[in-house]
């Protein structure tokens, strides 16, 4: 239980770090790649998520999808890498090579979508290189270029106002 508390510890000033010396892009470059960090416990609807690729005309191949699960049981048969808070150790370091290969990816840009206030989805986030992150998630201000507040089921409403956004934006 100490052991966890430090790690928490050391996990939170690593995060603290990255978004410190994070560098925000100005570009208006279209969106061609695009991955999505999502909490599966909270969101299991997937194609959802999924349709979200084809409605901003990303290739299957520029197009990935994280997602975290806080039990480490049934996290196979998703088609896309479930990690767990095992995954992540001290000062932010990977222990998956799934999600390092995630991690390892340049996206033009990024989806956080989750909503509750999970450091291992923070930090991941935070870690991800991406032009333009996009989230739901508000606790944290400095995490995301873009915040679209909506409710968890709610995703209708927030893929129209992604495509508002990034309209106005000139990113599609």
């Amino acid at each position: 239980m100490i052991l966890k508390g430090f790690r928490e510890k050391s996990n939170k000033k690593y995060f603290n770090k990255l978004l410190a010396n994070r560098k925000i892009s100005n570009t208006s470059k279209h969106i061609e790649s695009l991955g999505v960090i999502l909490n599966i416990d909270e969101f299991s609807n997937t194609e959802a998520i999924e349709s979200i690729s084809k409605l901003l005309k990303i290739k299957p191949n520029s197009f990935k999808i994280l997602a975290f699960s806080m039990s480490e049981e049934g996290n196979d048969g998703h088609g896309f890498p479930v990690f767990t808070a095992k995954d992540i150790g001290w000062s932010g370091k990977i222990k998956n090579p799934e999600l390092e290969l995630f991690l390892n990816n340049e996206f033009d840009a990024l989806i956080s979508y989750y909503f509750t206030d999970n450091l291992d989805l923070k930090v991941l986030t935070a870690k991800v290189k991406s032009d333009l992150k996009i989230g739901v998630l508000q606790e944290e201000q400095r995490l995301n270029d873009l915040i679209i507040n909506v409710n968890p089921d709610a995703i209708e409403v927030f893929k129209r106002e992604l495509l508002k956004y990034l309209s106005i934006l000139k990113r599609i």
